[in-house]
């Protein structure tokens, strides 16, 4: 069976943040609490003012229910989050939301970026999207950054 047929990639919206901070919390690698982000100044009120101001969000749905999204930080030129729920792994849904993610990023930089535990299945997963790694921090962070695809113009 085809398990895109139940499944669509939408822009999030404001609506989407509770369904947002539910994926957050449920995934059990990288996991925080919502006390952590709070702590951290991801609240949900940061989240709805974020989306609100430009495409930069993504949520993926199964049978019209959300379990994966992704985030971007345009300006930055960085994925700032990107999950999916424990049940809907290995779907593809990580995938399709990078890709948006990427067009999104690559949109408006030449060079993108993100940050993700060296040991994590997380690293691995962008390893096989084409992400390089740059650097790595004290703490096992690495920054991972990607290039616009040259065109055959």
């Amino acid at each position: 069976m085809d398990k895109s047929d139940n499944t669509l990639i939408r822009p999030a919206e404001a609506a989407d943040v509770e369904a947002i901070f539910h994926i957050r919390t449920s995934v059990k690698e990288n996991h925080l609490s919502r006390e952590q982000m709070a702590d951290m100044g991801i609240t949900p009120d940061v989240i709805k003012e974020t989306i609100a101001a430009g495409p930069c969000a993504w949520l993926a749905e199964v049978d019209d229910s959300p379990v994966a999204f992704a985030m971007i930080d345009v300006e930055g030129g960085c994925v700032f989050a990107a999950f999916v729920s424990p049940e809907f792994e290995g779907r593809g849904l990580g995938s399709k939301l990078m890709a948006e993610a990427e067009a999104g990023l690559f949109s408006a930089n030449e060079t993108i970026w993100l940050e993700t535990d060296g040991k994590s299945r997380a690293y691995g997963f962008y390893m096989r999207l084409g992400w390089k790694p740059v650097s790595t921090y004290e703490n096992g962070d690495v920054r991972l950054e990607k290039k616009r695809p040259q065109t055959g113009k």
